[in-house]
């Protein structure tokens, strides 16, 4: 019997393109935004891309949000930040990186 260890959350790792993704959901995502910088609706599509919320000192290391899509919306004409989120996962500490990003960077987060 082979045991495959689940995610905190009960996401299964899904993998697409060669990438490996950690959940079906957020899978799914990446080849619906593939189809849309495809048929040239959006560009520079990238994932998984770290943001500094708050800077290394002497005592602690950075503080990064990683955010799971960033491309941009030719017809919003700006770019978007999204992040893949199931109802219930959306931790404190998610919440709060989400609202330092706001505040440091002006940053928001588009949720699906």
């Amino acid at each position: 019997m082979i045991w495959i260890k689940q995610n905190k959350y009960g996401n299964r790792k899904t993998v697409v393109d060669g990438i490996t993704f950690d959940s079906q959901k957020e899978a799914s995502r990446w080849q619906e935004l593939r189809m849309l910088e495809r048929a040239g609706e959006i560009t520079g599509l990238v994932r998984q891309q770290k943001i500094e919320l708050i800077p290394k000192t002497k005592l602690y290391r950075a503080c990064y949000y990683v955010c799971d899509f960033i491309y941009f919306d030719k017809r919003d004409n700006k770019t978007i930040y999204e992040d893949v989120k199931g109802g219930s996962f959306r931790t404190k500490e998610y919440l709060m990186k989400r609202k330092l990003l706001y505040w440091r960077h002006g940053i928001e987060i588009k949720e699906t």
